[in-house]
């Protein structure tokens, strides 16, 4: 199967604006494409994670990638999929994030031997552009009729679309003109939501160069509700194990519903579809098994082997109600926490992060949701003595999410 053919077959493909080129052009290794990283915070979330297992399985095919820094259009903010304005970041900021990702994307792609990755960041030319330049170089080629009518404008419409934001399809689609111009790229990918804003960008290629170029967009990893994945009650699930441990990153992928495993581990992993659709028939222990392999699979490739070992055997442990738990999500608690040499389980809930109030706190407790070392906790008076912080408590709130706690 060549690598076109294996997109579609994991269903990774969403849109293309010409199929039988972009086909042509990637199964002979002969694309040089881009995918755009705006740098929003200090790492990636798995919302990044599907554009860099693309640019990995392209590159294995020989195709070269280029990684777009968006350090330019970081000071706009994208309004695709946002009913508010973003808030704004001071340079510096941009720039560490910048930072932050080239590192972390260097454990998906190469960076050097043939067909290596290529690192651009587009504050290198959109900070240098002067405004009435510009207008007179591009401004032409945009149709105000058309921008209204993309669905990442229509949507803000009701609202209120800034001027600031409608100016970031110009800003993307100019990146693409210049990286055509400069580094011979001819393919961008990106999320389906980008549409667009890549279609301008192929369009402006044609006005301006009278060339050719491509677009296809990867379909958005939704769960079978509907709703975006890649988000728990904490927020985004990140790639720095600082923002999100191993362990909780292994238990993401370990406890999705059975209705997304299989298209998760055909979309996310690299196993080979034949074997995934072996798969398409199990239940049972079978898709828990799936449900393990999914979650190994993926944490090995975010934080390597060792770490997915060791998350996994913290997690079989743990569900059969021991083991070793100096792997699981900890939280440390300062003797200035304590109060008489005690701390109440409403507060500890709270301080956890397990409970947003001690309201919620009580409610779980009163629908026996809340175990501490593996005994269902029934008062909300209850007090957890310093002795036993010292020593280390585990406290489980429903099935599935653990959380150590122990004495700093």
């Amino acid at each position: 199967m060549e690598i076109y053919e294996e997109l579609v077959a994991r269903g990774l493909i969403a849109q293309v604006t010409d199929e039988p080129e972009i086909r042509e052009l990637i199964n002979r290794g002969g694309a040089k494409f881009y995918i755009g990283f705006d740098p929003t915070a200090d790492s990636l979330h798995v919302g990044h994670f599907m554009a860099l297992c693309l640019m990995k399985r392209l590159q294995m095919a020989g195709n070269q990638p280029v990684v777009l820094l968006g350090g330019g259009t970081g000071y706009i903010g994208d309004p695709s999929g946002r009913s508010d304005l973003r808030t704004m970041m001071a340079p510096e900021t941009i720039q560490h994030n910048c930072d932050c990702f080239k590192k972390q994307m260097e454990r998906f792609i190469d960076f050097e031997g043939e067909n290596a990755a290529l690192v651009v960041n587009n504050a290198d030319w959109l900070l240098n552009l002067k405004y009435v330049e510009l207008l007179r170089e591009v401004g032409g080629c945009f149709s105000v009729n058309n921008m209204l009518r993309a669905e990442c404008y229509k949507q803000r419409m009701e609202r209120g679309l800034s001027f600031l934001e409608f100016n970031y399809m110009i800003m993307q689609s100019y990146d693409f003109y210049h990286l055509y111009k400069e580094y011979g790229c001819n393919m961008q990918f990106g999320g389906d939501d980008q549409w667009s804003n890549m279609l301008a960008g192929t369009e402006l290629i044609r006005r301006k160069l009278g060339k050719d170029a491509y677009a296809m967009t990867i379909t958005l990893l939704m769960n079978s509700e509907g709703n975006k994945m890649g988000k728990t009650a904490k927020g985004a699930v990140w790639l720095d194990p600082n923002k999100t441990s191993p362990f909780e990153f292994y238990q993401y992928w370990r406890n999705i519903a059975d209705a997304d495993v299989l298209r998760c581990i055909r979309m996310l992993t690299f196993i080979p579809v034949e074997e995934i659709d072996a798969m398409e028939s199990w239940q049972g222990a079978k898709l828990n098994r799936a449900k393990e392999l999914l979650a190994y699979d993926l944490t090995a490739m975010v934080h390597g082997e060792e770490e997915a070992r060791k998350a996994e055997t913290a997690a079989r442990a743990l569900f059969a109600g021991g083991g070793d738990d100096r792997d699981m999500p900890t939280t440390k608690i300062a003797p200035a926490d304590l109060s008489e040499g005690a701390i109440g389980i409403l507060e500890l809930l709270v301080l956890c992060g397990l409970a947003k109030s001690k309201s919620e706190a009580r409610r779980l407790i009163a629908q026996g949701g809340i175990q501490i070392d593996g005994k269902t906790v029934e008062d909300v008076a209850l007090l957890i003595e310093e002795a036993s912080l010292r020593e280390g408590v585990r406290i489980k709130k429903g099935k599935k999410v653990f959380r150590r706690v122990v004495m700093d």
